[in-house]
This record gives structure tokens, C-alpha cells and sequence, in this order.
């Protein structure tokens, strides 16, 4: 067995699983599920409709590298969404079976296990996707903490020299999860900066980038900002999305990687042996997808109503504030995070996540510490009425 397996940790919702185990919560209170960042948003109709005009497909092995119709839908989405110069379909896009499962290949394929100490740098608090793709990759991850006040790139650019130097790749989130923080164009280009001094990759993870509240002033995306910043060909620099959050289709495992075109000719290789091409009938509906932008503004209003009624609902109980864009709530607990989700669990049925769970201790600091992470992914309704038990269990402590 590949010995790194055992270095692997338990997935956050284990660890919540373990956690409330033991508690009988109310049942005369219907239990709420906030802890998942899930969309339970309907997924919008037309995307269904195609992708059942399009089951003949399924008698056909898919290409690895997609169809033309949806790597251009995909280029064109690019080049509208971010202000760009036109992409190239054949190069610098790559449909992937969901964003999961293209953040863990990619350090299978950039990391060089012919190099001693290779490092892979991950936010912290993270995804946990981050850790085992550096870690099943034979590389060691150097978390970086986010904290209030200072950010990601503020402790990456204090790093040692010698860290940075083995440094091969540096997985970034923005928008951010569990934060809802997005970067600046100042701190992509003290990214880029780095990542030009000590040639490590960027894998820029922007699932969460179509969940904004101000429809004048959208996150920036890693291309975006190498665009804006002069950095032609988007050199060591891939970015990801997917379907999931954007378009409320989770369950069709649809994304794409697009960026410098070196990089994706070998990851396209790789792809070719790893053997995770897309169904026909799914790109066909993936393209219809992303050329249509309607759904994705009628989503957007839906979360903005949520969070319109749910941040004031909470804010006189807990020190909680809108995000920046993405769908969860960072809210600082009054008590110990793990004992704030297990008493409203067990107290009231509703289900959210410790911010513990979601980061390792780093520098004698455990960022998610006393945090806890309320995903407002649920339908409208029952979104506000966990709000009104959890803001009850707050008033209650």
C-alpha cells in the first residue's frame, strides 16, 4: 500500500460525525443540515433537458480533452467574465470531472518527487483536497494561517526563503472557504511575484467566485488579475471552477482548469492515463450551462435574500458579518466551537461545522479556533429558521 495513505486525516465530516455521535437532539424540532456546503438551490431545468437530449452520447468513449463546443463555451464564458484577451479552446482549457477531483490531480502531476523536500503551501483554514493531494504526492504541505486582520499573503510573503525555494505549489482559494474573503489585485501580484522567484505553480480554487452580493464589483480571478497586471500566456498560473455552486448542479461533476497552456499539455497527459474524461451527454449540458448567465444572476438574488435576513437576525448574538462573496458564514463562537456545535445539535437540531475542523495548528495558533462555519446553502426557509434557534441558543448562553 502507498505508505502516504496513512497520513492522511479524518475529512472534517468525520470528525463531526464523531463529535455528535453521542447527542439525542430535540425531536420534536426537524433537524437542519448547515454544516455542508452544499447547494440546495433547484438546479435550473434547461441543464437537465439537455443533458437527456443528449444520452446517445453514452455509446461513445468521451475524448480527454472535451468537445470543441464546450471548451469554446467555456473560453468564451473566460473571455466575458474576466475582461480577457481570447482563450484558447485547445490549450488553455480543460473540462474536468469537477473541481474535487482536478485540485487533487494537479499536484499528481506538477509535483517532482525527484526533488527532496518538495513543498506544497496551503491556506489555513483549507480544503481538505489541498492536504491530500500534497501529501499523496510525496510532498510535505506548509500551511499557512488566515487570520482577522491578516491575511494569507501577509504570512506567505514571511515565509523563510529556503521554505519557499522547495516550494512547488501553492494552492490559494478566493473566494476563500470558510472566509468568504476574496484577494486584492496588490496581494495576486505578491503571489505572482513569488511564484516567478521560486517557480512554483499557482492553483487558484474559485468554486465559490459567481456568489457575490454587489453585481458592480465581482471577485477577481487569478487570470483576471495576471491580465490587469501585464503577465502574458498566464504563466505558471491555473485556475479552477465547476458547475457546482454557480449553476446548483453539484451532483453533474463539472468544472474546468484553464491557464498557462505549458502546464495543461502535461496535465492534459496525465488526464489521458488517469482516465477521467466527462460524459458527452454532461458536456453537452455543461456547455449549455455556461453560456447562459440568467440562472446564475437569479441564484445570486437568492443567496443575497438569505443573507440579507440572516446576518442582522444573528449579529446581536454572535460577531458575524457578511462575507465577501461565497455562501457560509465565519461567525466567531462565545464558547469553544466544538462545544458551540454540539450544544445546538444536541439543544436545537441544527448542524453546522466547528472552524476547528477546517484548519491544522500552525505557530501555536489553530486559525479556525472558536469559530464556527454556518453554510447558508439550504433552501430559503429553512435557512431562517435555523437563524431564529440558532440566534434562541445564543441568547440562552
Amino acid at each position: 500500500m502507498n505508505p502516504n495513505l496513512a497520513r492522511l486525516q479524518p475529512y472534517p465530516f468525520e470528525k463531526l460525525r464523531r463529535l455528535l455521535a453521542d447527542n439525542v437532539p430535540p425531536a420534536h424540532l426537524e433537524p437542519i443540515q448547515l454544516s455542508i456546503g452544499e447547494p440546495q438551490h433547484l438546479t435550473p431545468r434547461f441543464i437537465g433537458e439537455k443533458l437527456a437530449a443528449h444520452l446517445g452520447g453514452l455509446s461513445a468513449f468521451p475524448a480527454t480533452l472535451g468537445s470543441q463546443d464546450l471548451r469554446e463555451s467555456i473560453a468564451i464564458w473566460l473571455t466575458w467574465r474576466y475582461g480577457l484577451p481570447p482563450i484558447n479552446p485547445a490549450t488553455q482549457v480543460i473540462p474536468v470531472n469537477g473541481t474535487r477531483e482536478a485540485l487533487f490531480a494537479i499536484a499528481q502531476c506538477v509535483i517532482d518527487g525527484s526533488r527532496p523536500r518538495a513543498k506544497v503551501i496551503c491556506p489555513n483554514p483549507f480544503y481538505q483536497i489541498y492536504e491530500g493531494a500534497a501529501l499523496l504526492a510525496g510532498a510535505t504541505p506548509v500551511f499557512v494561517n488566515n487570520l482577522p486582520g491578516r491575511g494569507f499573503v501577509d504570512h506567505l510573503a514571511a515565509l523563510p526563503e529556503a521554505t519557499l525555494a522547495e516550494t512547488q505549489l501553492l494552492y490559494v482559494c478566493s473566494p476563500g472557504n470558510p472566509t468568504g474573503r476574496t484577494l486584492r489585485l496588490e496581494e495576486w501580484q505578491c503571489l505572482f511575484d513569488l511564484s516567478e522567484r521560486h517557480g512554483f505553480v499557482i492553483a487558484s480554487d474559485e468554486g465559490y467566485s459567481e456568489i457575490y452580493f454587489d453585481e458592480d464589483v465581482r471577485p477577481i480571478g487569478a487570470l483576471e488579475a495576471a491580465h490587469r497586471l501585464g503577465r502574458r500566456g498566464y504563466k505558471n498560473i491555473i485556475m479552477f471552477t465547476s458547475l457546482s455552486k454557480r449553476s446548483n448542479a453539484p451532483g453533474l461533476r463539472s468544472g474546468f482548469a484553464a491557464g498557462d497552456a505549458r502546464i495543461l499539455e502535461n496535465f492534459l497527459l496525465y488526464r489521458s492515463y488517469q482516465g477521467n474524461q466527462m460524459s458527452p451527454a454532461v458536456q453537452a449540458a455543461s456547455a449549455a450551462a455556461w453560456g447562459d448567465e440568467t440562472h446564475v444572476a437569479e441564484n445570486r438574488h437568492l443567496y443575497r435574500e438569505k443573507f440579507d435576513r440572516i446576518v442582522p437576525m444573528l449579529a446581536s448574538r454572535l460577531d458575524v458579518r457578511r462575507p465577501e462573496a461565497g455562501f457560509y458564514l465565519w461567525a466567531r463562537a462565545p464558547i469553544p466551537d466544538t462545544d458551540f456545535v454540539r450544544r445546538l445539535h444536541a439543544e436545537y437540531n441544527v448542524t453546522v461545522l466547528p472552524g476547528s475542523f477546517l484548519a491544522h495548528e500552525v505557530d501555536g495558533i489553530n486559525p479556525g479556533a472558536g469559530f464556527v462555519r454556518i453554510a447558508l446553502a439550504a433552501a430559503y426557509d429553512k435557512c431562517i429558521e435555523a437563524a431564529e434557534r440558532i440566534a434562541a441558543f445564543c441568547q440562552r448562553l
